[in-house]
């Protein structure tokens, strides 16, 4: 057997894609290539320490690429900037730079004539820098690149959840380079402030790294942490200068500003060189025999599913989203079980079975390959079957692995290198991937399944030809009406712009914790306006009034023994983890978050792990932990379970004629009722009981009703009820920014043609975080002009039957089915007939 691949002398893309047409069951149904780019060339600036130029000329960087080179110059002129270029464009070094050239030059960094002097303990300190990560794989990957330059005097640490005590003194004492988290900043550096009291008189510079992954409601809590950021530093006599960097994005500066309440300049324009791409789109033929499928169920199942890992772009707010494709896909199935795709119900051959073919292919070439899947478990399926690939071939299966969210870091990081050094051909991976780890001479990349958004599109296809040769990307149809229309409108898939990433800091739901753990921190007073804006007064005055705050004379000062930020997360996370331990060794395996645990870590639940199959014995949600034993049963597993959803309380409502719309307390209840056993055929073999717990959402909702007999007499029958109110819910969520600021994955939604608490048919969307976010609440206020925007989508769009661009939805949990559009329209035209022309119409009490 061989353990290595050489790939063909000469080939490149083209001979690679045709390599593939044999190798899956179906092809390509369009080919576009990206031509390359040169290089745009610029001098290195004479601001930089001669140290930190001679380490990276060191490196082979002689000359910069002119986007670099213009973000140096604002950073050395104290402009706060935002760099936003396409993956592998040298974006840290627009950071790296300054963080080492200030540690190098201590307190003097970017000092300027007039400036205020420099206090004895900083000088002595010399000047600090923060660095943001919105996990820790991309921290470390930069604490390891910082690292490698071996600048002298550039004291680098890595403060984290993990960090011992002891070491957490030496870095506040005498790091000049923090790398940690925004998670970090808010529950530890801020709250103790006066502990770091002579790293923030000499903090210069604060590095906000991958600032898209920003967005929503942790992006506004973000935003919350960032301005009591300036506002510690200040109290210090520190005024630092932002560096963002994120990936390509619709509006960049206006992301960095709302992220950061600073003018901030956008550098856009990519100097870097770049390979010709040759993109591909590839529709799955049917499926092959069922013996050929090999856990063609568990991998179809996964087709069907959004990222939901803690450490991809999306984070918290994909992971929130979640209950919403519950209750979407439960109101579908009039009864809320998800029994999963058989075979008889594949239309066509999974994307992750489909792509474990062509992953395996391209690595058994010695095409180094990167596959993206949505799921944890679609990656393992797709990594096993990749290594099947190779072993029935003759190499070595182990040239594969996978990497997902609830791997320890050490694995991680072992996957990491071995994709750097050449050891590893190909990683099947999750979006947690997407992120800026360096991983260079990646020679394809496959997609499986659409990835949620255009930005993340062009993240994990960038991946592909990192060292300069010319690259191939596929991307693979999963058997949804979605992914189908893209493979067959090149157009809309190569042309969509790039989404602008929303967040909004002044979000009351946010805003008003934030103001607590500031005033915590400092209090309150009438210049804060300046960071946190107008609308944080009435917010005071309603902490004031809870009795979360006290007014004194020199201003507004926190009230209570506990500290506020024990009571915000700003990921919104479901739970604490879930550690998966081998009963044998008492090793632990990886983890998995808590609102996941239940349908992944289950009794009885097989657990993949980097090829490895394990049996969970038992789950201790008191204690957090799975435990597990090693063996292969021959089976799969998929948790069922059952969703309903309860209107509580009406706090506003109003009428347009017959039709209704409400805003008030929705209740989420979800509960993994038994699992089913699978054979790799897909054949169901048996299924079990479970006895977990009820999981409950207590949240705030928008919904709007309208009398079935107006649907009929309008011309939507029962049978097309359920498609048109499902078409025009996900148009609504899809437009949500619109009118709240929000993001859809920041909320939920469930439609059905008879709701048991209002005896009509429904279409609610909800605010996925605990307590509600705020989204919902001002959806209801400007519900006239929201829905209007809605009809307006779905009638302007050119498709015949839907498509992205209107009513399908990326984060469906339920394949985008049943979808109606002329019902939706319908439907619109029948709930706007009455409706207020500027959103002025309030009745009871609304």
């Amino acid at each position: 057997m061989s353990s290595a691949v050489t790939r063909t002398d000469g080939a490149g893309p083209e001979q690679w894609l045709d390599a593939l047409r044999d190798a899956g069951t179906g092809g390509v149904t369009h080919v576009r290539t990206r031509p390359a780019r040169e290089a745009s060339l610029a001098e290195w600036p004479d601001a930089v320490a001669p140290a930190v130029r001679a380490a990276f000329e060191g490196k082979g960087i002689h000359h910069l690429w002119s986007h670099q080179r213009t973000a140096l110059d604002a950073v050395f002129e104290r402009r706060h900037v935002v760099v936003a270029t396409g993956t592998a464009s040298g974006k840290s070094l627009a950071y790296q730079v300054p963080m080492l050239t200030a540690a190098v030059d201590g307190a003097d960094f970017a000092r300027r004539p007039g400036d205020p002097p420099v206090s004895a303990l900083a000088a002595i300190r010399g000047a600090t820098t923060l660095y943001l990560s919105p996990t820790k794989a991309l921290a470390a990957d930069q604490r390891a690149r910082l690292d490698a330059l071996a600048i002298p005097g550039a004291r680098i640490a890595t403060l984290d959840g993990d960090t011992p005590p002891d070491e957490r003194r030496w870095i506040r004492d005498h790091a000049g380079i923090i790398l940690t988290n925004p998670d970090l900043l808010h529950h530890s550096m801020l709250p103790a402030h006066e502990r770091w009291s002579i790293f923030w008189r000499s903090l210069r510079l604060v590095v906000i790294d991958e600032c898209h992954v920003y967005r929503g409601v942790f992006g506004a809590h973000t935003a919350g942490v960032i301005r009591r950021l300036r506002r510690v530093a200040a109290r210090y006599g520190s005024h630092p200068t932002f560096v963002l960097a994120s990936a390509t994005s619709g509006e960049p500066a206006a992301h960095a500003r709302a992220l950061t309440g600073l003018d901030v300049d956008a550098v856009t324009d990519d100097g870097s060189p770049s390979p010709a791409l040759t993109f591909a789109l590839w529709e799955p033929g049917p499926p092959p025999g069922a013996a050929e499928a090999m856990g063609g169920a568990v991998a179809a199942a996964t087709d069907g599913m959004s990222d939901e890992d803690g450490d991809a772009a999306r984070d918290g707010g994909a992971a929130q989203a979640a209950p919403g494709a519950a209750q979407d896909r439960g109101a579908a199935q009039e009864g809320g079980v998800d029994d999963g795709p058989t075979l008889e119900d594949l239309g066509r051959r999974s994307a992750v079975a489909e792509t474990a073919d062509l992953f395996g292919e391209l690595v058994g070439r010695g095409v180094q390959t990167l596959a993206f899947a949505r799921s944890r478990v679609g990656v393992e399926v797709m990594a096993d079957m990749a290594r099947n690939r190779l072993w029935n071939h003759g190499f070595d299966p182990d040239l594969v692995a996978a990497y997902r969210g609830g791997y320890l870091p050490e694995e991680r990081r072992t996957v990491e290198r071995g994709l750097r050094d050449g050891t590893l051909a190909g990683v099947a991976a999750t979006s947690a991937l997407e992120l800026g780890i360096d991983v260079s001479g990646l020679d394809a990349v496959l997609l499986a399944g659409w990835p949620g958004t255009v930005a993340s599109l062009h993240q994990q296809s960038g991946r592909a030809g990192r060292s300069g040769r010319d690259a191939l990307a596929v991307f693979v149809a999963a058997d949804d009406p979605l992914d189908t229309y893209l493979v067959h409108h090149p157009d809309v898939f190569f042309d969509r712009p790039v989404e602008a990433t929303v967040v909004d800091p002044s979000n009351p739901y946010v805003l008003g914790p934030q103001l607590a753990s500031a005033a915590a921190e400092l209090p309150l007073t009438a210049a804060d306006e300046a960071l946190f804006g107008a609308d944080m007064w009435p917010l005071v005055e309603a902490l004031v009034a809870q009795r979360v705050l006290r007014r004194r004379p020199s201003g507004w000062y926190w009230a209570r023994d506990d500290r506020p930020g024990d009571h915000v997360s700003l990921r919104g996370d479901g739970g604490s983890d879930v550690r998966i331990v081998e009963s044998r060794t008492g090793a632990v395996l990886g983890t998995v978050d808590g609102e996941r645990a239940h349908s992944s870590v289950f009794p009885g639940a097989v657990y993949v792990h980097q090829g490895r199959t394990f049996v969970v014995t038992s789950l201790d949600l008191d204690d957090g932990s799975a435990h597990v034993v090693r063996g292969n049963p021959g089976w799969s597993t998929a948790a069922r379970s059952v969703s309903s959803f309860d209107i509580l309380e009406e706090d506003r409502s109003q009428t347009w004629g017959a039709v209704g719309v409400h805003y008030g307390t929705i209740r989420v209840r979800t509960q993994v009722t038994s699992f089913l056993r699978r054979l790799p055929s897909g054949e169901v073999i048996g299924e079990h009981p479970l006895d977990l717990p009820e999981r409950t959402l207590m949240t705030k909702g928008v919904w709007w009703t309208v009398p079935e007999e107006h649907l009929l007499d309008a011309g939507v029958t029962p049978e097309s009820a359920p498609g048109a109110l499902h078409a025009a819910e996900h148009c609504s969520i899809g437009l949500i920014s619109l009118v709240a600021q929000g993001d859809r994955w920041d909320v939920g939604g469930v439609s059905t043609a008879l709701h048991p608490d209002t005896d009509m048919p429904t279409v609610v969307v909800y605010d996925a975080l605990p307590g509600g976010s705020g989204f919902a609440e001002r959806a209801y206020e400007r519900a006239a002009t929201w829905l209007r925007a809605t009809q307006d989508a779905i009638a302007s769009c050119g498709c015949e039957h839907g498509c992205p661009a209107c009513i399908q939805s990326p984060k469906c949990g339920n394949g985008n089915s049943p979808l109606d559009k002329a019902g939706a329209l319908t439907l619109l035209e029948c709930v706007l007939a009455d409706a207020p022309d500027d959103d002025s119409r309030r009745l009871e009490g609304g």
